[in-house]
């Protein structure tokens, strides 16, 4: 089943008789087309791709006409969209009202006249977005595969005179040179007393001597992927290999435990409590992990306040990052992405080398 005939279902159970989708997350996602400044409208018979002159030819050449009438408006945008919405008899139009700026929503309620705008359209594409096919798995799994090749890398090329900014770069442009689209994210690279921060910002300052924190991803097809690896500059000390095993050792037996069907704040659970247990507790304030997609924070989490009817389900894709940060002194992340795929079972998407690495 195609992906609009899963919306118009979506749109069915929401009781909208259109939809009208404007992030360039979800026009993608529909449509197959990556551009900004138009529009995707959805109703019960037919879909409409508007783009102006900037896009249009490249709307013609990627989205399938089968599926879309594409349109170059000669008036204005809004104007276009409700006289397609006459045209469809459309009553009821959802938006996303996730993204939609309220001016836009003000406009629109003005162009459309008497017909009544609903919240909605964000939700339908959430859930859809939720359960990955396999072209979408393969989209990630080649993310990932650049961004494990751009670990590999910085591991050979970092020096004590690189500054974390050097670093950062050198990843985002190993990733951009060997086919991605972009950072899914912007890169993490925070060492010694900075690797305290969970999402520490790069400095301008020569790499610090301690842990060293790589948070980074591609994107490949409009899909993200996500790692995390920590390494040592120096030579790690009893606590800083203590802590480091504590790490790995959550993230580890959450992986383990992890498989189709199960409530996703559990997951959260095995890992907090070997961290809480091992005399950490308090150390770990962020979730276990996030879904993944185009976007790279998406549902479902492994989350500790997550619904207990929230569970991992065919087609989900999530991240799993322990973590135990010291304030002031430094902090360890490790981070895979995991998928289950179309028939049960749990996949691994990242390959990247987890034994604590001393470098310098």
């Amino acid at each position: 089943m195609g992906r609009l005939t899963r919306f118009r279902e979506k749109m069915k159970l929401f009781g909208a008789d259109a939809a009208l989708i404007s992030s360039n997350v979800n026009i993608r996602y529909l449509s197959g087309l990556d551009y900004t400044d138009g529009y995707v409208l959805i109703t019960a018979r037919k879909a409409y791709l508007l783009a102006d002159f900037r896009y249009i030819e490249a709307a013609k050449e990627r989205v399938p006409k089968d599926e879309f009438e594409i349109i170059m408006p000669d008036t204005s945008m809004s104007v276009c969209l409700a006289s397609l919405l006459d045209e469809n008899e459309a009553r009821s139009v959802a938006f996303e009202d996730k993204t939609l700026s309220f001016s836009d929503f003000e406009r629109f309620k003005r162009m459309f006249g008497d017909k009544e705008l609903i919240p909605g359209a964000s939700e339908m594409a959430d859930e859809l977005r939720l359960y990955k096919d396999e072209s979408e798995f393969e989209a990630i799994i080649k993310a990932q595969s650049i961004t494990d090749a751009a670990y590999k890398h910085i591991l050979e090329v970092l020096s004590p005179d690189m500054t974390e900014i050097d670093a950062a770069l050198e990843l985002e442009f190993y990733m951009r040179k060997h086919g991605s689209e972009g950072t899914a994210f912007e890169t993490i690279a925070v060492s010694g007393t900075a690797s305290s921060r969970p999402h520490g910002v790069p400095r301008n300052v020569r790499l610090e001597k301690g842990f060293f924190t790589m948070d980074f991803g591609a994107k490949v097809d409009g899909y993200c992927s996500d790692m995390t690896r920590t390494v040592v500059l120096g030579k790690a000390d009893a606590e800083m290999k203590r802590l480091y095993r504590t790490v790995l050792e959550a993230q580890l037996a959450a992986l383990d435990f992890i498989r189709e069907g199960i409530c996703c704040r559990d997951a959260d659970l095995v890992a907090r409590n070997i961290i809480d247990n091992a005399g950490y507790r308090g150390c770990f304030g962020h979730s276990l992990g996030h879904g993944v997609g185009m976007y790279i924070h998406e549902s479902p989490s492994f989350a500790r306040r997550v619904p207990e009817n929230i569970r991992l389900e065919r087609g989900n894709v999530v991240t799993v990052e322990p973590g135990i940060y010291i304030e002031g002194r430094y902090g360890c992340r490790i981070e895979d992405m995991i998928g289950v795929k179309p028939d049960g079972s749990i996949f691994n998407f990242t390959h990247s080398p987890k034994e604590l690495t001393e470098l310098f």
